[in-house]
């Protein structure tokens, strides 16, 4: 039982945590309380790996919409509730 109390803690602390950049950091703002926290953040985000949008191309991967097109529907049942008088 221990075990899942510490581990919902650490999820609950890094949600935290990025409650917390979300709403400052990321805007270009300092964290009222402890900006050497929001500096650390920004830089945790600044090393971290990401793609840049101009390395996406979008035309790399198919569009899932016109890939679900070509299968069938599912029938559906009809609905007895929308047809009472």
């Amino acid at each position: 039982m221990l075990p899942i109390v510490v581990v919902m803690m650490l999820i609950l602390v890094l949600a935290g945590l990025v409650v917390l950049y979300v709403a400052y950091p990321h805007r270009g703002e300092q964290i009222p309380a402890a900006p050497w926290l929001g500096e650390a953040m920004t830089k945790a985000v600044e090393a971290a790996p990401t793609i840049a949008p101009e390395e996406h191309d979008p035309d790399e991967r198919p569009d899932l919409h016109s890939a679900l097109r070509g299968r069938p529907q599912a029938q559906q049942a009809p609905d007895d509730r929308t047809h009472r008088a």
